[in-house]
């Protein structure tokens, strides 16, 4: 299998070494009270460094999603459903939703999803699962 999987930067290593450990950690801006994301060492909303990581609660929203029916050849998915999703924190991040059917009928815009880490050739990505599931 062959996975095109995220390579860390020197503005995204604290993100992936944390979901590593099972968090999902983001840039959260200290003027304004604000999570962000994508990782960077300044605020979007002030311009200002005065940034801190901060884990989240992992509860998030489907926001927006489309069903992959045709990968790349050669290349694996994790899941077929491909999504925006809403953390309850505010930043909109993609990802992949698992562990339902990619079926429009069940992929609720809006349902409520918790975040998951599963680990593909040696690498944790953060993944979400309908709440409950």
């Amino acid at each position: 299998m062959t996975f095109n999987l995220p390579k860390a930067t020197p503005e995204t290593a604290h993100f992936w070494n944390e979901v590593k450990k099972g968090r999902l950690t983001l840039p959260y801006c200290l003027d304004t009270g604000q999570y962000f994301f994508y990782p960077r060492s300044f605020s979007p909303f002030t311009g200002s460094r005065n940034v801190e990581w901060r884990q989240t609660s992992g509860k998030a929203t489907l926001h927006s999603y489309v069903i992959n029916h045709r990968p790349l050849p050669g290349r694996d998915v994790i899941s077929p459903v491909i999504a925006l999703v809403k953390l309850a924190e505010g930043p909109v991040l993609m990802s992949n939703i698992v562990d339902i059917e990619p079926d429009p009928a069940q992929l609720n815009l809006d349902m409520p999803l918790n975040v998951k880490f599963v680990q593909i050739e040696g690498v944790t990505v953060p993944v979400f699962a309908p709440e409950g599931a």
